[in-house]
């Protein structure tokens, strides 16, 4: 019998505010470049102050939820489980979401108390982005967040590497990836950042356990959890942690393993104004593929344009009517 949902996601629920800055505002600040930071609320306030909100693009975010509205956009079937608070932003990410096709596990109106995490996106005129983000309620998201129905209704439970930053959120994601394994349900991951592989190595190895279906990762990711410092022996350690898996190679393509040969995907060349959200959208689209009768040679190749249509303008999504043109 059909699955209701193509892809059950789960993540962190992040209202991205995206602005444009150069270096000397990184120097002003203390920021370190290029990379996801943690910060708290009283730090992210002085960040937000420093830069022109009102110039500034807001949208619902986090990078399970860009990946999940990326396929939704191409045609799949999702629903995104995540936690937001009962406050101004908190509505603003419901509404955004679901306006985005997304089923939920977020009732308005039924929200708990707290503060809504935000995401401040920094892109500079390199086209790097630099985020700074101050996780508020759904640092508590858990196995409570689990809409197990939903889960077993969906053909692939898509995991977020970012959850693994806390106890609770390693425990939901092991809990989600048991429950998947229990009643067919293929499961994925994503690495999400180096820095989720640098620090939390173990506990990502602890998520992974016997191996998962499919994994997401950069060359990066893909050469610091493996231990090794080239792309082809990174490739064959991973073929142990997961049975197919994509790891994206910036300007390069990406390289798929689809459990017996290797896919090389090519780039589509393009000028990079914005990197922030590439390996979302890529994800996003290669899931919807092979969830909606691509090969995964194919899937791969939307996924590639995809990636590509995205750094080439501001902001870490597509409108559906960019994402329905490249099929």
């Amino acid at each position: 019998m059909a699955k209701k949902y193509n892809i059950y996601g789960m993540g962190n629920a992040l209202v991205d505010i995206v602005t444009e800055v150069d270096d000397a505002f990184f120097a002003a600040n203390e920021i370190e470049k290029g990379v996801m930071t943690l910060v708290d609320e009283t730090r992210q306030s002085a960040l937000v102050n420093a830069i022109d909100l009102d110039a500034a693009d807001k949208q619902c975010g986090g990078s399970a939820a860009n990946s999940i509205i990326g396929a939704a956009q191409l045609g799949a079937s999702v629903f995104y489980s995540c936690k937001v608070a009962e406050d101004d932003l908190g509505e603003f990410y419901v509404a955004d979401l679901t306006a985005n096709g997304a089923d939920t596990n977020l009732i308005p109106g039924q929200l708990p108390e707290g503060i809504t995490g935000k995401c401040l996106v920094m892109t500079t005129p390199d086209a790097e982005r630099t985020m700074n983000t101050f996780l508020g309620i759904t640092a508590t998201y858990s196995t409570n967040e689990i809409a197990t129905s939903a889960l077993l209704d969906s053909e692939y439970l898509y995991i977020e590497g970012y959850l693994v930053t806390s106890d609770n959120g390693v425990e939901a994601m092991k809990t989600a990836k048991t429950i998947a394994e229990q009643s067919g349900v293929k499961t994925a991951l994503t690495f999400s950042d180096p820095a989720m592989v640098k620090y939390f190595g173990d506990a990502m190895r602890d998520v992974i356990g016997d191996g998962i279906d499919l994994l997401f990762c950069n060359e990066e990711e893909a050469m610091t959890y493996t231990g090794t410092d080239s792309i082809p022996a990174a490739v064959e350690a991973l073929k142990s942690s997961a049975k197919q898996f994509v790891v994206t190679l910036g300007p390069d393509g990406a390289l798929v393993w689809d459990g017996t040969s290797e896919i090389k995907i090519a780039p589509v060349p393009t000028k990079a104004v914005d990197t922030n959200g590439a390996g979302d959208l890529f994800a996003g689209a290669f899931l919807y593929g092979i969830t909606n009768g691509l090969s995964h040679a194919e899937a791969g190749a939307l996924a590639s344009r995809a990636s590509s249509a995205v750094v080439s303008k501001f902001g870490p999504r597509l409108s559906k009517e960019q994402a329905q043109a490249l099929l």
